[in-house]
């Protein structure tokens, strides 16, 4: 079987450059694959979890928020960074309730992705949710965004149309498809607990 020596590179020193609030930034240097050194810069980061939340009748709860880097309102699926010690279910749970005000019945991991691969080690774990009940949102204080539903057809329209340009959303995009078309299946799971 094949191995991916020749590809892999072996950090031999770190040095931090930022440590903010949000953002940690380290430079490794490495030992290239052919015994070369190098440097790589990055943002170290907890990890995220982002959910698809599925209501009763077919439409997906999405959200509506600034970002300010980008200087624009995006849609997206409503997501979270992993807290200290947290799960990722525990997480999913968490920010579903937070930001949009909903709880859901049944539970199913889809996949981890990890959007910036050349200057951050983030991963996503993507979830979907569906038996939901609105309990109200909890957002965090300077948290604004608006929480919109929309059909599946809706939504993949947007997609098409450059409307959602959000690389977790455009991620999950593929998997909506083919979950509502029945391609793909989920393990659905109730979750021990609610928030």
């Amino acid at each position: 079987m094949a191995t991916d020596q020749h590809l892999t590179e072996h950090t031999t020193a770190r040095e931090e450059l930022l440590k903010g609030h949000v953002l940690h930034v380290v430079r490794d240097t490495v030992r290239l694959p052919d015994g070369a050194s190098a440097t790589r810069e990055y943002v170290l980061h907890p990890g995220a979890v982002a959910i698809v939340p599925l209501l009763d009748d077919g439409r997906i709860v999405l959200e509506r928020q600034y970002r300010h880097p980008t200087r624009q309102v995006h849609v997206e699926i409503p997501a979270g960074k992993l807290d200290a010690g947290e799960g990722a279910l525990a997480c999913g749970q968490r920010e579903l309730l937070e930001e949009t005000g909903y709880v859901a019945r049944e539970w199913a991991y889809a996949f981890t992705m990890y959007p910036t691969v050349a200057y951050s080690d983030e991963a996503i774990e993507i979830w979907f949710a569906r038996g939901l009940e609105h309990r109200g949102a909890r957002l965090d204080e300077g948290e604004f965004l608006d929480v919109i539903a929309a059909t599946p057809e809706e939504f993949l329209g947007w997609v098409r149309e450059g409307k959602v340009n959000d690389a977790k959303t455009l991620a999950s995009a593929l998997w909506i498809q083919n979950v509502l078309a029945g391609t793909w299946k989920l393990d659905w799971q109730a979750p021990p607990d609610q928030p």
